[in-house]
């Protein structure tokens, strides 16, 4: 009996004297949508090889921006047959492009975005895929013939002749897709999908895919983002974002000399129909806009360019910034091929995109507010509130001042610009410089 007790003595003191487990790091987990700050990453503006490692390299400038979340541009093998050398031409949905890295150094990308608290989504192609993918030969039944000739055809109306239009009326093709877009979700982590030319997609196969992998994704969340603009996307589909195409096109023309009302009736339009809790991703550029013009050309400089970004982001949220963006890159970018952008450059851009980007996730009344518009032709002037915070922002518009008269519920109030700190006392009207903006905030 001595001997069992003195047994028992010693597991108790090895016991009591055992250090203390470190708590284990929480796992990662994705952002409600509406709270989404999303980065596009064109692999081709980071290295010319191995572009996985050195966007992974990045990511501490990236996270800095204050996004918390990461869309990855097509990695896949590139079609040769008929091809032009672009990303949106796959031959193979479950390989990575030798250009751009290795499956373990996508999978370190996904491993290096959740440890710095960013999801990671990747672009899929289900409209079409490269002349020389094998389910041309393997399949030609799924992919949609001319009537006449019997020959498989490129996408209409459009002129992508380096790509094969896919048949969804082919059950067959639509399994293979989602099996292969699962092999993303399971296989290699990542948070969900930007769906390229979404609308060019029946939407009852977006809800069969879309339910299938989050069913796949157990308990993880997925975002899913529809590169398109029509209601089915949510209705249909179960995207829970979609484009913000038509207040794009309005921005640049406003900033051309458009009435700012017209900027307001475009938000309006877009988001009168929308459900509940669904967003539309808003933005200044994007891969396809960056090969026409950069920001802070198509908005006549740098100030025209943050001072669109400002009447971007903060009516309604949905928050994108295209890799190169801020650093202010002023040169077209083809992103069918490698373009090297200096990230040293403009920091004082890098520096107020950040300031931007901190002041939209800060406070949720800047992102999903009530927004509450004043009518005014040169500047742009709406009220953000929630229960915690209320802001006046008023954005010029114009490369020349601009008088705007302050909505008379603030006149006399003081309030704090939050880009500046500085204070001051709201009068009748005011005076903003050439494409200045002021984020005011004025309490309760």
């Amino acid at each position: 009996m001595k001997k069992l007790l003195f047994i028992i003595g010693i597991a108790a003191t090895i016991v009591a004297c055992k250090p203390a487990q470190e708590p284990k790091e929480e796992a990662f987990q994705l952002p409600a949508v509406e709270d989404i700050a999303m980065y596009q990453v064109n692999p081709r503006v980071f290295a010319p090889q191995n572009s996985l490692n050195a966007v992974a390299q990045r990511i501490d400038s990236i996270r800095e921006l204050g996004v918390n979340m990461m869309w990855v541009m097509p990695i896949y093998p590139i079609g040769i047959e008929k091809g032009k050398n672009s990303p949106y031409c796959i031959s193979d949905y479950k390989a990575i492009a030798p250009e751009f890295g290795t499956n373990d150094d996508f999978k370190n990308l996904v491993a290096t975005c959740h440890e710095h608290g960013m999801g990671i989504i990747l672009d899929w192609v289900a409209n079409h895929t490269a002349w020389d993918h094998p389910w041309v030969k393997e399949h030609p039944d799924w992919y949609t013939h001319d009537e006449k000739t019997d020959t498989i055809i490129h996408p209409r109306p459009w002129d992508w002749y380096d790509v094969a239009d896919l048949n969804y009326d082919n059950a067959d093709m639509r399994h293979a897709m989602i099996d292969a877009m699962k092999y993303w979700i399971v296989d290699m982590g990542i948070d969900g999908f930007r769906c390229d030319v979404a609308d060019g997609v029946p939407a009852d196969f977006w809800k069969e895919a879309i339910d299938t992998l989050r069913q796949a994704a157990g308990n993880r969340r997925i975002v899913m983002l529809a590169e398109g603009k029509r209601i089915d996307n949510f209705t249909v589909g179960g995207f829970d974002m979609n484009y913000g195409w038509d207040y794009k096109d309005v921005l640049v023309k406003v900033f051309k000399g458009a009435s700012v009302e017209e900027l307001f009736k475009a938000d309006k339009a877009e988001y009168d129909s929308l459900p509940a809790g669904k967003v539309k991703m808003r933005f200044t550029t994007n891969h396809d806009h960056a090969t026409e013009a950069a920001p802070c050309v198509q908005f006549t400089n740098d100030r025209g360019a943050m001072a669109a970004y400002v009447a971007t982001i903060f009516p309604h949220g949905g928050a994108l910034i295209y890799g190169s963006q801020e650093v202010g890159y002023p040169e077209p970018i083809n992103f069918f091929k490698y373009v090297p952008v200096d990230w040293t450059a403009k920091p004082e851009i890098y520096k107020e995109y950040k300031e931007l980007i901190d002041l939209y996730n800060d406070h949720s009344a800047l992102r999903k507010g009530v927004m509450t518009p004043y009518v005014d032709k040169d500047v742009m002037v709406f009220e953000k509130a929630d229960t915690e915070d209320k802001f006046l922002v008023m954005v010029n518009v114009r490369n020349k001042p601009s008088e705007v008269t302050i909505p008379e519920a603030w006149v006399g109030h003081e309030v704090e610009d939050e880009m500046t700190s500085k204070k001051l006392t709201l009068e009748k009207s005011l005076t903003l410089q050439p494409f200045e903006y002021l984020i005011l905030n004025v309490g309760h």
